[in-house]
């Protein structure tokens, strides 16, 4: 969905369009829904942003949230000194600056910053997508040299890394207990 944001300087506006998946909750808060692994939400009303994981808490998770608060540190929209633990599990939150001027909406200079940070991010996970696709597909259908037909395996007695009479526990001494 695309968003118009007017940015004005004086006499001067001018409108910058992003091209965002993001919806708006009824308190007002911008939901974005573009990164692979974070839900970032704007919170115009409280001066914050957060960072929510997507479905499950990684490593990889924690290295977005990261990278999305050092990218909007570095460009002077969130106080480095709020950037702390949210409320909600694995949930990373940022106070926005106070603007030096009447008139500098922070809000939406947050909005493009993220939408620049996502624009950056975007073939990193893209490819990491890709890449868990193409390895699903490799399981689901292997090639001929990955694969044997019912029935092409020869039989022996022993064969595979089981062997019989072994006993497989963490506290028996498997060697012990042999046919």
């Amino acid at each position: 969905m695309a968003i118009k944001i007017t940015i004005r300087k004086g006499e001067q506006s001018s409108i910058i369009t992003l091209e965002m998946n993001i919806r708006k909750a009824v308190n007002g808060d911008l939901m974005i829904f573009d990164h692979g692994d974070i839900d970032i939400v704007l919170s115009p009303r409280d001066s914050k942003v957060i960072a929510f994981p997507k479905d499950t808490l990684n490593d990889l998770t924690y290295g977005a949230q990261n990278r999305l608060f050092t990218h909007l540190h570095k460009r002077g929209v969130v106080m480095p000194e709020s950037i702390q633990a949210g409320s909600f599990f694995g949930a990373f939150e940022a106070k926005l600056q106070n603007p030096f001027k009447e008139g500098i909406d922070t809000a939406k200079l947050a909005l493009v910053n993220i939408s620049s940070f996502i624009d950056e991010e975007r073939p990193y996970f893209e490819s990491m997508e890709a890449i868990v696709g193409m390895s699903e597909d490799e399981l689901a259908h292997p090639d001929k040299e990955d694969s044997t037909e019912l029935g092409e395996v020869p039989q022996r007695d022993e064969q595979g890394s089981i062997r019989p009479g072994y006993i497989k526990t963490p506290y028996a001494a498997n060697y012990l207990y042999t046919v």
